[in-house]
């Protein structure tokens, strides 16, 4: 792969897997504690309504994703908080129209099939510098945001509760926490795409969950899962002429099996 880096487009995707890893690594990890992995689910899938209506009224597809995930993310949000018992079936309706919504303004919008292909099952090699610099941006406010609220993100993780009980800001801090999800699910869709994306958010972290003890190293440890899938998912695709999304995914999903084969032998007794 080193002979490819030569080209920009390798460059760039190297770049976006790099940040997406950062970005992954952090916001998967409070998906996976929290069990919002359906909730992002919903966000993506609501993402691609305001791609879809963004190419039809001809503005961005990026802004309209922005848009689209961020008032599904919220209503969620307040869904979860105010109406726990209910936040499935709302999720599930948010999913199901966001991309109705893509799919029918992609039949009305002639000429525009490949873009929403790419959204859908990701186009790391076609990444623009614009995308990078939004991916940089995320990327750093998280790294600022986690050291920042740790302690507070430590509680809200795992013990909501007991959050409330040491003064932590819980329904601040759960909507922020969504918000940023948001974000992270509409950059990344341009690396894995829409249907791939959950499964780069949660496969890393589910694995780091099984080797660490604290909400920091998992983060980390999701970090370099991630790079590592990301890297050896782009060198695949270059070298099989493979779809780099797609190829990404199964690998991390042999990660994910070689990790869950490693700790069932090491946890069979001797002799067994």
């Amino acid at each position: 792969m080193l002979e490819a880096l030569q080209y920009e487009f390798m460059r760039n995707a190297l770049a976006a897997a790099v940040l997406a890893s950062v970005i992954c690594g952090i916001m998967g990890t409070i998906v996976v504690s929290k069990k919002l992995v359906s909730m992002a689910g919903g966000v993506a899938h609501a993402a691609y309504g305001g791609i879809g209506m963004a190419l039809f009224f001809g503005f961005s597809p990026q802004l309209g994703a922005i848009g689209f995930a961020l008032a599904s993310s919220l209503f969620m949000a307040w869904t979860t908080l105010k109406m726990a018992s209910r936040a499935d079936t709302v999720i599930s309706i948010i999913w199901a129209v966001g991309m109705a919504t893509g799919v029918i303004f992609s039949d009305l919008t002639p000429g525009y099939g490949a873009d929403l292909m790419s959204y859908l099952f990701g186009s790391i090699l076609m990444v623009a510098k614009e995308d990078i610099l939004y991916m940089a941006i995320l990327s750093l406010a998280l790294c600022a945001f986690v050291p920042l609220f740790y302690g507070h993100l430590l509680a809200y993780s795992y013990d909501e509760d007991y959050a409330r009980t040491r003064g932590v800001p819980v329904d601040v801090l759960h909507f922020t926490v969504i918000v940023l999800v948001s974000f992270s699910v509409v950059l990344t869709i341009r690396i894995v795409g829409l249907i791939l994306v959950i499964a780069l958010l949660s496969i890393p972290p589910y694995i780091a969950e099984k080797f660490c003890r604290s909400l920091a190293g998992m983060m980390a440890t999701s970090f370099l899962l991630s790079m590592f899938f990301s890297v050896l998912g782009l060198a695949a695709a270059y070298a099989l002429d493979l779809t780099s999304g797609a190829a990404i995914i199964i690998i991390a999903a042999i990660g994910y099996l070689a990790a869950e084969v490693y700790l069932k032998f090491r946890k069979k007794p001797k002799g067994a």
